[in-house]
């Protein structure tokens, strides 16, 4: 009988491009619950899938709860079409919402702000508050605008 492929903590975490303490605050979290012997973590082929999903679903922009649900359906009974369903809706959700950080860049480029209603709330919320003034704006603006005469 073959013995089945157990990987280290430092293996998995060098294949997938994470660092230790990655690892191990998926595995505090609940989302990979890997073998110990002793104070080792023996990690399997289901642990390595797992966590590769949990990584996808962060570059997705997922929550880590909607990542467990997702994560938890690998586990369950495969080809129902409900967990099928579920993930391809929130994915698509995920593409419908504008990404804040190419909104930023664009913005910056001198391109359109994104018009989505999403997109259109948080920016709302955000203008809706003037931020507040304290006493070393003024001397912040006094330093920089002396800065920028040095440097002319």
């Amino acid at each position: 009988m073959a013995s089945e492929r157990t990987w280290t903590i430092a293996e998995v975490a060098e294949d997938l491009g994470v660092t230790h303490r990655t690892v191990r605050y998926y595995e505090d979290v609940g989302l990979v619950s890997p073998e110990r012997r002793g104070t080792v973590r023996v990690y399997r082929a289901r642990d390595r899938i797992r966590l590769r999903l949990v990584l996808r679903g962060k570059r997705l922009g997922f929550p880590l709860d909607e990542i467990r649900t997702i994560v938890d359906m690998y586990d369950q009974t495969p080809g129902e079409a409900g967990h099928l369903r579920y993930l391809l809706d929130q994915v698509g959700e995920r593409r419908a919402e504008p990404d804040p950080a190419a909104a930023r860049r664009a913005v910056g480029a001198g391109r359109a702000w994104p018009t989505s209603s999403a997109a259109a709330a948080r920016t709302s919320r955000r203008c809706s508050h003037p931020r507040p003034t304290t006493a070393r704006a003024p001397a912040r603006a006094r330093v920089a605008a002396g800065q920028e005469q040095e440097s002319r």
